[in-house]
């Protein structure tokens, strides 16, 4: 397998087709968004850590990293370490080959002594291979996530590391109406504003209403409104 193609694995996992750089509302990590640009083109440091609370969109930015790369021409590789109970470490063998490896929630495997032995092997075969760019990504920074192995840790600190900003209240209002434009449809403040108050305002719950409340437009041929909210979502 090579970078002449875009390639993914084939995995249980499916990345979603509206999980991009476009469909990311910056806000306050824009440095981190063009670091993973270069990671993606194959360019910048050989590996990037980002960090941050859950659902702060750190699986978002991983697959729009893959997204990028795929549409490079490049090999890509995802993979959520939620899932690794499933799995044999041996996924990570030969990882290095392809152009970029992204790993997420690593933090998921802290205290696995086998899971965190073939990290520690990846991260030396890609730094000694030097053709293929990991992004990885954890709740917190890599000598507070609670990893035995010390020298997974010392590994984990090479490359660069980035803070996942949390967005504020207007910030997600913002990444909401762009997301719902971006879907043709017309998400009024105060219709944003009230989803906000009533749900979790984490940004992949909204997300997910949205989908919801477009899907139940089309059918209803009927606009966004709060009265419309309501009924929709029985609130």
């Amino acid at each position: 397998m090579t970078s002449r193609a875009p390639t993914q694995l084939s995995l249980p996992v499916h990345l979603p087709d509206d999980e991009t750089f476009r469909s990311y509302y910056p806000a306050g990590n824009q440095q981190l968004i063009d670091s993973l640009r270069q990671a993606a083109a194959g360019e910048g440091e050989t590996v990037t850590y980002l960090w941050g609370s859950g659902k702060s969109g750190r699986t978002h930015l991983l697959h729009a990293t893959c997204v990028y790369a795929s549409e490079l021409g490049r090999s890509t590789f995802y993979l959520p370490l939620g899932i690794h109970a499933s799995m044999s470490p041996a996924i990570l063998d030969g990882l290095e080959d392809l152009s970029l490896v992204c790993l997420d929630d690593i933090d998921e495997v802290c205290r696995h002594p086998i899971w965190e032995e073939a990290l520690f092997n990846l991260y030396n075969r890609v730094r000694e291979k030097g053709t293929c760019r990991l992004v990885v990504s954890a709740r917190a920074p890599a000598n507070q996530a609670g990893f035995l192995l010390p020298d997974l840790v010392s590994r984990l600190n090479w490359g660069i590391h980035y803070q996942l900003h949390p967005l504020s209240d207007d910030a997600k209002l913002a990444a909401l109406q762009r997301r719902a434009k971006m879907r043709g449809l017309d998400l009024e403040e105060e219709v944003g504003r009230f989803l906000m108050t009533r749900l979790a305002r984490d940004l992949r719950t909204l997300f997910e209403v949205l989908d919801r409340l477009d899907k139940a437009s089309m059918v209803a041929q009927r606009r966004l409104t709060i009265p419309f909210v309501k009924e929709t979502l029985h609130l």
